[in-house]
């Protein structure tokens, strides 16, 4: 079974992922963070300062690398996220404006001063987005839907305005409805949410559910939260 933990900001799918593939013994599948492979396209140089083009190449790069990380188990894994989350990120920044902690006023000048790139930007992402929402629709037995329940965490890995987030929910609900994909929300703590999983599409189990978080727990500190950002010496 090809499942995808979906959800926007700070809503526990990594977590979420690292758990459930412990609980069930089915391989997980990451992509790095536009934040990982930005030293990699871009040294020296910050997510927020980013270019239109710039945050497009990140968001392929991403993408490509998700496809390829999936591809690798076949019918069998576990996503951290869904391909849509580039199309969704870069949408959302359309909006808000590239650098989200930007003042709105500061972010309609931009885009009135720079009104042909931010066109081209559009149609790009709109673009992006097709090829996104069809991979999803075609290549996901399963998405997993983790909706905002958690206080936002900004932790720099992430955009810090809640609006943000929240417009991003927005975005990937109506994706949903339009693409007639029927995901399956989940609610709770961890614990409730793999409980429900594993119910729902009768998934086998591993082990019990509090060694599985217990070990997810372990991963995130040590594999995700140590990261270092591109703002750090």
């Amino acid at each position: 079974m090809k499942i995808a933990i979906s959800g926007t900001y700070s809503t526990g799918k990594t977590t979420t992922t690292l758990a459930l593939s412990y609980l069930t013994g089915i391989s997980k599948t990451h992509a790095k963070t536009m934040r990982e492979i930005l030293p990699i396209a871009y040294p020296g140089k910050r997510l927020e300062a980013c270019l239109p083009h710039e945050l497009i190449e990140l968001g392929i790069r991403r993408f490509l690398e998700r496809c390829e990380s999936e591809c690798q188990y076949n019918n069998h894994f576990i996503s951290d996220g869904c391909a849509m989350q580039e199309w969704i990120y870069g949408t959302a920044r359309l909006k808000y404006g590239l650098n989200p902690n930007e003042h709105i006023l500061k972010v309609k000048w931009q885009k009135m001063s720079n009104y042909t790139s931010y066109e081209v930007f559009q149609k790009t992402i709109e673009a992006f987005g097709l090829v996104a929402k069809q991979y999803v629709k075609n290549n996901y037995d399963v998405v997993v839907h983790l909706p905002i329940e958690f206080a936002f965490t900004p932790d720099g890995h992430r955009p810090v305005k809640e609006k943000f987030r929240s417009e991003s929910e927005k975005l990937l609900l109506q994706t949903y409805d339009e693409w007639n994909i029927k995901p399956l929300v989940v609610t709770g703590k961890l614990e409730q949410r793999l409980q429900q999983i594993v119910k729902a599409l009768n998934l086998p189990q591993q082990m019990s559910i509090t060694e599985a978080v217990e070990l997810a727990m372990r991963d995130k500190i040590n594999l995700f939260d140590s990261m270092k950002l591109e703002t750090q010496n």
